[in-house]
């Protein structure tokens, strides 16, 4: 029997309530299932096309009000909502953290979003994010906000590692993580000052590598003071729009894989660009509250995790993704299962056996 199309929301609606009760208006859950289930379909966060989209009998016009509502008036929990996404991922820890920011400009307001990502497999799951009301780069308070609410809601233990970019530096960022024992491998500016921990001799970091060949990787054997902090110090070297460069780490510990772990770091660029421009566009959103913003992300983020997840069931389980020449998958597992989602939801009468409801469900 086919199942309709109008039960499908209802369907999710159940399993995120599932998630949520008792901590949840049933009214707002079944607001998110509707919204999630759209974002699927139309693949914009466009108020007009979402509210096109509600498997509703309402006229698009009272959707869209709704959706007004919601995102004006209502006080998302974002914990609860991070409790949600943590009991979905499809592996268990202790998780590499990535930490990044993304930004864009909307007339004249920027949007700018703090991101604590856990990776898997090529991409990562937004766990915990902070909104910043300004341009630029994060302050270390903002950072270590984000990771102490992250160790409040899930604990240190859950942590193997934390990977970020040259932006993620200082000596209070680098003592709070040593203090937390938290290990970590964080991009240098070649610029920076460092100083022998045993010779006491300062130079800058750049110098240490002048020798290393182009595509080669150096280890040094002892540590350094780094922005005031003792710390561990590698180098990759390659060649950069026609000349020479270096991806400098410093690391928590002293080891030879701290150039191939930082490169796990790329995993968050894949999320960005799939709530952007591979999936749901949200760097066209109108919105110029960050609180109102903070909300649309939120759903953005549970409906790419979902897709994320019938993606990669679909892979193993029904029909594998081509691969192209170059040995690369011809689409991601976002995107494999975003399409998937959509067809099912479009498309009542040519189904397979597979719901994919059942990935965000917590049984």
């Amino acid at each position: 029997m086919q199942t309709k199309v109008s039960n499908k929301s209802k369907e999710l609606s159940s399993i995120l309530e599932s998630h949520l009760s008792g901590k949840m208006n049933r009214a707002r859950i079944k607001f998110m299932a509707l919204m999630i289930i759209s974002l699927c379909k139309v693949q914009t966060v466009c108020f007009e096309r979402l509210s096109q989209g509600f498997e509703t009998a309402s006229k698009s016009g009272s959707s869209l009000r709704r959706i007004q509502r919601f995102m004006a008036d209502y006080v998302l929990d974002m914990d609860l909502i991070a409790r949600m996404i943590f009991s979905l991922l499809p592996h268990k820890p202790p998780y590499r953290l990535l930490m990044d920011r993304t930004n864009w400009k909307f007339g004249q307001t920027n949007i700018n979003v703090l991101v604590v990502a856990i990776a898997y497999k090529g991409v990562s799951f937004p766990i915990l994010y902070r909104m910043m009301n300004k341009k630029g780069a994060s302050h270390i308070d903002e950072r270590i906000a984000i990771i102490n609410r992250y160790i409040g809601l899930f604990g240190k233990e859950t942590i193997k590692e934390l990977l970020a970019d040259r932006e993620f530096i200082g000596e209070r960022w680098f003592g709070y993580l040593n203090k937390n024992a938290i290990r970590y491998y964080i991009r240098i500016l070649g610029n920076y000052q460092v100083m022998h921990a045993i010779n006491g001799k300062t130079m800058q970091v750049s110098r240490l590598f002048e020798s290393l060949k182009v595509n080669s990787v150096k280890f040094l054997s002892k540590p350094y003071w780094v922005t005031g902090r003792i710390c561990h110090l590698a180098a990759y070297c390659f060649i950069n729009q026609g000349k020479r460069d270096l991806v400098i780490i410093a690391s928590f510990s002293k080891t030879r894989e701290s150039i191939n772990e930082y490169a796990k770091r790329w995993q968050i660029e894949s999320m960005f660009r799939a709530i952007k421009s591979s999936g749901f566009n949200i760097q066209r959103t109108h919105l110029s509250d960050i609180n109102r913003f903070e909300k649309l992300l939120t759903l953005v983020f549970i409906a790419f995790l979902w897709a994320y997840l019938t993606g990669i069931y679909i892979h193993k389980k029904i029909k594998r993704i081509r691969l192209l020449k170059h040995g690369r998958k011809a689409k991601s597992f976002f995107k494999y299962g975003l399409e998937y989602i959509a067809d099912w939801l479009l498309n009542p009468y040519r189904q397979n056996n597979i719901n994919p409801n059942k990935f965000l469900s917590c049984t």
